[in-house]
């Protein structure tokens, strides 16, 4: 990848030495899956289309910022990408995170009562429409619908080679950890184990199943996991 092709701030982000990558996981070759992320896809970013002035009047409004959150993450074989959300914290967040405990143990973050999140934050992070605008990463291939959490820098500077192996398959804006109790799962190594389970047990048929079990999880509340 052409370093000087990149935004400035994923060059600015850009690991200086990644690991030897075995050929990408099949998920990512297959034409299938990639059909399916496009029509997904283009699904989401049609009700995005429909909510993005009723979802920016409300964030506007709540709290003084950006409508769109944006941060670079890693995706398949730990590529950068710039990924984007609706705002769900502060303004500052980023610069308040040291100050908030982290509740979680290992390579990822979670405060169950963040007082960096916003009153429409609680509910957008609650019905998952925060994510809405990552499904144009999808579309453009950098993401899939199902996949592993795509990570943050600050994380995968700390990965070990068996960390790795997680980022060897698309990110996805679901998978096994978002309906398998998100909310409960707080240990890092855990989160790696499952995203190597779906590695193990992929095909097309388990990623519909996923994105069924996604749909079931947010119109039940089930599990915690939004």
């Amino acid at each position: 990848m052409n370093v000087h092709s990149l935004p400035s701030e994923i060059a600015a982000t850009k690991i200086s030495s990644l690991p030897e990558f075995e050929t990408p996981h099949p998920s990512a070759l297959c034409v299938i899956k990639r059909t399916l992320d496009i029509i997904g896809a283009l699904i989401g970013l049609f009700f995005l289309i429909l909510l993005f002035i009723p979802l920016a009047i409300a964030i506007k409004l709540d709290s003084p910022g950006p409508i769109l959150y944006r941060q670079v993450r890693y995706g398949l074989q730990g590529r950068p990408i710039i990924i984007r959300k609706f705002r769900s914290m502060v303004r500052n967040a980023d610069d308040l995170k040291a100050d908030i405990p982290n509740e979680s143990k290992g390579l990822i973050f979670k405060n169950q009562n963040d007082p960096r999140v916003t009153h429409v934050g609680q509910f957008l992070r609650k019905t998952s429409l925060d994510e809405f605008p990552q499904f144009w990463n999808v579309l453009i291939g950098e993401m899939s619908l199902v996949g592993t959490r795509p990570p943050t820098h600050d994380e995968v500077v700390q990965y070990s080679s068996y960390h790795w192996r997680r980022l060897n398959v698309k990110p996805g804006l679901t998978g096994e950890w978002q309906v398998n109790g998100r909310s409960a799962i707080k240990d890092f190594e855990e989160v790696v184990n499952m995203d190597l389970h779906y590695q193990l047990r992929w095909t097309p048929t388990y990623d519909l199943a996923i994105i069924w079990k996604t749909v079931t999880v947010l119109l039940t509340k089930r599990a915690g996991a939004y």
